[in-house]
Formats: structure tokens, C-alpha cells, sequence
């Protein structure tokens, strides 16, 4: 087991790591390098992990470089080494939202967080990270995505997960897998924010998202959220 490093867009990284055992044909985890004068990593990993993640964000920037961290809710793949990512990064801050930091950060962080708005953006010298809340989309009340303006990548936390190994990046059609293996595995809530929450994902106009279980997606982002948002309107009126 390794986790390989991948530049998905300019000076950002994809550290993924391919678990066989996971689901029917396995499952890939990956977190997000943003390397700037101020780099942030977007999700934690499993504890378990860590060793393998840190060993690959120390192939591209010292760990005493990284400056924040943050992930898009409490959940194992996305928060279980918070700690460990303190304790080997001195300078690091964990940032979230506000719901975020109130029900859980604050509490299980070793070091106090930095309370990001809706819409507020985190200028890390070089490139710009945009926060949104987006409350049970994919799934969890504190859940969030980031936005990277310069390059226009998306993070898109569990939003069209999808099983088996991947390429780093793609250019192929994600929402059919993501439908599959979400009715596979229903873990996205479906209520009535769901479809504005994806449009309004949709109007950044991503040209690329980084997706937490697959591969990146290079292309038309604002089509393939239209579409994801298209599937949930239509599962919620039925």
C-alpha cells in the first residue's frame, strides 16, 4: 500500500491512497495539497494513514512549511489524523466553518481553529481557497467545500464517489458512477437544499474537481454538477 502523488492542476497535489479491501472493487482516498506561500491541506485521512500521507506531502513541501488545514466534516477519512497533522506541523491552523468549529473543532482540535464565513476566501499567497457551506451536501450539518480560484478547482469532498481505482485525472463522464455507487451506498441525504446547494457549486464554473473517491475530473464542472443537481430534484419529487 503507497500513496501516490499526483500534480492535478498548477501546484496542486492529489495524495491518494488505494485501499483493495474497500467496498466491491476497492476504494481510493485522497487528500489535497494547495502548495503556496501559505500551503493548506484539505482533509486529514485516517489516522491509520497518516504515516503514508505525511511521507507524501514531505515529497513536495517540508511539513513545517504548511500553514492551514482543513477538511469538509468530522468523519474518519476526513478528520480521523487531525492531531498528527498538528503535532508534525507546527505552524499549521485548522480553519472550518462556523457550525464546524462550534459541534466539533474546537473540541477535538489540539491547536484552536480559525473560523472561515460562507464565501469568505483564505488568500494563501499565490493562490485563493474559497470556503462554502454546504450543510448535508455531501452528507453532516458542518459539511463545506473549498474553491480554488486561481487554478478553478473544486474540492468536492464525497460529492460523485465512486468505487474502484483511478487514474489521477479523468476527462470521462463522473455523475453516472457517482449515481451508481451512491444507490449502492446511500450516504447523501437528499432534502431540499441539495439541488441549490449543487447550482450553486455549479456557478463557479469549476474546470477541474478534485474528487475525496476517484479520480480528478478535468472538464466541464459546472455540466456535471447541473446534471448531479438534475438527479436529486428529480429523486426528491418522486
Amino acid at each position: 500500500m503507497k500513496t501516490e502523488v499526483s500534480e492535478i492542476a498548477d501546484r496542486i497535489y492529489r495524495l491518494s491512497t488505494f485501499l483493495p479491501a474497500v467496498g466491491p472493487t476497492g476504494f481510493t482516498f485522497n487528500q489535497f495539497l494547495i502548495d503556496a506561500d501559505e500551503p493548506l491541506l484539505f482533509h486529514y485521512g485516517q489516522r491509520s494513514l497518516f504515516p503514508l500521507i505525511s511521507a507524501a506531502v514531505k515529497s513536495v513541501i517540508p511539513l513545517e512549511k504548511l500553514r492551514w488545514t482543513t477538511c469538509s466534516h468530522v468523519e474518519a477519512d476526513e478528520s480521523g489524523a487531525l492531531n498528527q497533522w498538528l503535532a508534525a506541523a507546527p505552524r499549521a491552523t485548522p480553519v472550518h466553518g462556523q457550525v464546524g468549529c462550534n459541534i466539533w473543532l474546537r473540541d477535538m482540535a489540539d491547536r484552536e481553529p480559525s473560523v472561515l464565513a460562507n464565501d469568505e476566501v483564505l488568500d494563501l499567497g499565490g493562490k485563493r481557497v474559497r470556503w462554502l457551506d454546504t450543510p448535508h451536501v455531501p452528507h453532516n450539518w458542518d459539511a463545506g467545500v473549498i474553491y480554488e480560484e486561481t487554478t478553478g478547482t473544486l474540492f468536492s469532498s464525497d460529492l460523485f464517489t465512486q468505487f474502484g481505482p483511478a487514474t489521477p485525472t479523468t476527462e470521462s463522464e463522473i455523475v453516472g458512477p457517482a449515481i451508481a455507487t451512491e444507490k449502492a451506498v446511500p450516504y447523501m441525504p437528499v432534502t431540499k437544499l441539495t439541488e441549490p446547494t449543487l447550482r450553486r457549486l455549479a456557478g463557479l464554473k469549476p474546470t477541474t474537481i478534485a474528487l475525496m473517491h476517484g479520480p480528478s475530473f478535468k472538464g466541464d464542472g459546472a455540466a456535471a454538477l447541473t446534471a448531479l443537481a438534475d438527479h436529486y430534484r428529480d429523486r426528491l419529487a418522486a
